[in-house]
């Protein structure tokens, strides 16, 4: 069985580092300058940002694989989660910037409202972020900003700059994943048709029976993204949000089902897998504008 080490505060993965704890509630780590590691999986109570900036034995783990960090690599973790991997036996040297950082850190302020719309910390290890040189140099600078501010003389303003440091940090990652889903157009297309092919043949199975409307986890799990980045891509490349195409799809597929005569409102309702028509019918009416009885009426 793998064991699993528990880390809830910055401290307690500072001691686990074995180094200083300069602030309570947040760190930055420069890992070249720690002792070597044996790999270990860690359950994590605080946000981690590891920039990683050479390729190195440092590997995490993912569901049953494993991912070199490469060049220029930024992963992100959040409290609750899993990360690292079972000992090897063998040490290692990490190399890179880490920033940590508690959810209590950010009580009071604006961004404690917003961390949920930094959905990367929800992607999986193999949706890294891959920077440029330059935009490396953008993420070492505002983690100095922090790490300077920690070491510092503390004032009224302290928790507010770091605070306001690690927003602009976040906010350029969002702008530099903005850039990565320009430049990966092609994977992003191929997963848009993935995606399209997922849920025609999911209408024509009998999947809607068993288990329902097909579902934003279930269509990420089979195309092998997390939940996050499925639905950011497909927001990203058509506009909609992932939940909003499936029903799209549905409805367009209802569409075609109601033109079979032999079909009652009710066969389409569970075909489609809507336990009760009424839903159904409440559902087609609001994307297609007319009930199904009307639409079936028209065409």
């Amino acid at each position: 069985m793998e064991k699993i080490i528990k880390l809830n505060t910055v401290k307690d993965y500072n001691d686990f580092l074995g180094i200083d704890t300069p602030h309570p509630l947040v760190g930055v780590i420069d890992a070249s300058k720690i002792k070597p590691l044996h790999h270990i999986r860690k359950s994590i109570g605080f946000y981690v940002i590891y920039l990683k900036d050479i390729k190195c034995a440092d590997q995490i783990k993912y569901g049953r694989k494993f991912y070199d960090f490469q060049e220029e690599t930024l992963v992100f973790a959040a409290p609750g989660q899993v990360i690292g991997n079972d000992d090897t036996g063998e040490p290692f040297q990490p190399k890179g910037w880490w920033l940590t950082f508690q959810p209590e850190l950010l009580h009071g302020t604006p961004l404690s409202r917003h961390m949920q719309d930094y959905t990367f910390f929800s992607y999986a290890v193999n949706e890294a972020l891959h920077l440029s040189k330059q935009e490396r140099q953008t993420v070492i600078d505002c983690m100095m900003k922090i790490d300077d501010e920690i070491k510092g003389a503390t004032d009224k303003h302290s928790n507010l700059i770091v605070v306001a440091a690690i927003e602009l940090l976040l906010n350029y990652c969002i702008r530099f994943y903005d850039r990565q889903f320009i430049t990966r157009k092609k994977e992003n297309k191929d997963t848009l048709c993935s995606f399209e092919a997922l849920l025609n043949d999911y209408f024509t199975s009998d999947k809607p029976s068993k288990f329902g409307t097909p579902t934003v986890a279930y269509c990420a799990d089979q195309l092998h993204l997390s939940a996050n980045y499925f639905g950011d891509l497909i927001k990203k490349e058509t506009g909609s949000s992932a939940q909003e195409y499936i029903l799209a799809k549905t409805m367009d597929t209802a569409k075609e089902w109601l033109a079979d005569p032999d079909k009652s409102i009710s066969d389409v309702a569970y075909a489609l897998g809507y336990q009760y028509p009424q839903y159904f019918s409440k559902a087609f009416k609001r994307i297609v504008g007319c009930s199904p009885n009307e639409y079936r009426t028209l065409n």
